[in-house]
């Protein structure tokens, strides 16, 4: 499938965003790892690898908005309502199962890297529904 604008601009933003992440989460643990940080400091550079992570999903919205083709923005809304049906799902099965300890406790940056993993699914999923149909 072509790539549209909205889809290359898109791409762009998370691109940066994913510099971003990993130019401050690199250094971030480096410095945890080695207990250089503390107080009220530590909280903030605790969350800033979380800014970018944010960033991924408020440059969704504007990607929905920016599609101008019809097919292509609904393809965009059904793989991130299986993302969210499956990440919401995973981490609802999970926390009660954590919640009843049976398993253990799972970080809560692990359920976007869950949902991130559900739009992959869901990006197959429109692939094979694609080629059903073609």
């Amino acid at each position: 499938m072509a790539s549209s604008p909205a889809q290359r601009r898109y791409n762009q933003r998370v691109l940066v965003l994913a510099i971003i992440y990993a130019s401050l989460l690199l250094p971030v643990c480096w410095l945890f790892a080695r207990h250089a940080v503390s107080g009220p400091f530590a909280y903030v550079l605790g969350l800033l690898p979380a800014l970018p992570v944010s960033g991924f999903f408020a440059v969704i919205g504007p990607h929905f908005a920016e599609e101008r083709d019809e097919y292509l923005r609904m393809l965009l809304v059904r793989q991130a309502l299986i993302a969210t049906g499956l990440a919401m799902t995973a981490a609802t099965f999970w926390g009660f199962l954590e919640g009843f300890e049976l398993v253990p406790h799972l970080v809560g940056y692990a359920w976007p890297v869950i949902w991130f993993g559900g739009l992959g699914i869901g990006a197959c999923i429109n692939r094979i529904i694609e080629r059903r149909a073609a």
